[in-house]
């Protein structure tokens, strides 16, 4: 299916938005799940904005910047997974494999704006000084607005403008290819979940994983939300327990300084 003008103009305006919170960080709007569905919403087909949010947020749930190394954009990720999907007609799993040169094309502009902007670093520093509070949310705005529109023109060109040449480029993959974007799309979920498990899980809560494991994987769903409801549950038994914990602890503290206070009078 071809993406209209006016769906090409509303994919860079919510590219512009979601952009500059991914530069400012602030309602984390710009997470692929949010971006999927709302470029779902955009083409008039929102089940395959919500299947391909759910997969490329699996694949990016593990990708955060530390230090030097940046992953790739999750923007991108997300607008060029469901654009992509939408357009050719393949499965998001194969589309998640062929957007990802369009994230790391945006990721390498924003690595660049990282560097330049250190020029504006003087300025900054003498408005600092001089207490000129205007002129430096002036700068802040001109670098802010510079990364929202390099935002727009990159998802207007590739979304509207390049989207008759990546159909023809996805056409003329001969099959053994496309099936191999289709295995790395499917295992990049896996991967980035992997990932997000090997800095969060803890000893303690290896049980909680193999139980919701084994829900997962040998009781039959329709879909995950059984699922989500059990560990769910599970985390609130863990959160009441530490809590009483806490208490019991305080309590115990304070009984301890009371006896103490106690005897020191008597003392």
């Amino acid at each position: 299916m071809a993406i209209t003008l006016a769906q090409g103009i509303a994919l860079a305006i919510m590219a512009i938005i979601v952009g500059v919170d991914f530069w400012l960080e602030a309602l984390f709007i710009f997470r692929p799940i949010i971006v999927c569905t709302l470029t779902g919403i955009i083409l008039g087909n929102v089940p395959l904005g919500l299947m391909a949010g759910g997969l490329t947020e699996l694949a990016f749930a593990g990708l955060t910047p530390a230090g030097g190394t940046q992953p790739p954009n999750p923007v991108l990720a997300g607008v060029m997974t469901t654009v992509i999907a939408y357009t050719t007609g393949k499965d998001p799993a194969t589309a998640i494999g062929l957007a990802l040169p369009f994230s790391f094309l945006m990721q390498y502009i924003i690595l660049f704006y990282y560097s330049s902007f250190s020029l504006f670093m003087k300025k900054a520093d003498k408005y600092a000084e001089e207490a000129d509070g205007k002129s430096l949310l002036k700068l802040n705005i001109l670098t802010t607005g510079i990364v929202a529109v390099s935002y727009g023109i990159v998802v207007f060109l590739c979304a509207y403008v390049a989207q008759d040449a990546m159909q023809a480029l996805v056409k003329a993959m001969p099959e053994w290819l496309t099936h191999g974007f289709e295995i790395a799309g499917g295992i990049l979920p896996a991967v980035g979940f992997g990932m997000l498990l090997k800095v969060m899980l803890k000893g303690e809560f290896v049980p909680y994983l193999i139980i919701g494991f084994v829900i997962a994987s040998f009781i039959p769903f329709s879909n995950l939300l059984p699922v989500a409801v059990v560990g769910m549950a599970m985390a609130l038994i863990v959160f009441n327990s530490e809590r009483n914990k806490r208490k019991t602890a305080f309590v115990t503290g304070v009984a301890s300084n009371v006896e103490g206070d106690d005897g020191n009078e008597g003392i």
